[in-house]
């Protein structure tokens, strides 16, 4: 299951939806989003912890760097109804697999920016 989180902006106030995790260092999980079900991929390596994107049987991204408040989409044209990031609730650190669903979470924000 999902839950809002409240982001405020300058502009207006954005919904946030924090996306369930377990701290484990290789994990699939498949979560319905705006309208399409995702598949999210992360594996820990040596260098970081990376993402995979996937809808149905196509690959959108492969291999993203998972960095702390650094969306990872990032572009429409990628094929994703929104983009996601990782947040440190403790800090500024990037995420680590070790306390991945609790230290830091993965947010997605529906839509894009105009």
């Amino acid at each position: 299951m999902l839950s809002s989180v409240s982001q405020s902006s300058t502009s207006r106030a954005a919904s946030l939806l924090m996306v369930p995790l377990s701290a484990l260092p290789a994990q699939t999980l498949k979560v319905s989003l705006s309208g399409a079900l995702i598949q999210i991929t992360l594996r820990q390596r040596s260098t970081g912890l990376y993402a995979d994107f996937d809808t149905s049987t196509t690959r959108l991204l492969s291999g993203v760097l998972c960095q702390d408040r650094t969306w990872l989409v990032r572009d429409k044209a990628i094929g994703l109804p929104g983009d996601f990031l990782f947040a440190d609730t403790q800090g500024q650190e990037n995420p680590d697999a070790t306390a991945i669903g609790s230290r830091f979470i993965l947010l997605y924000r529906p839509g894009w920016p105009a």
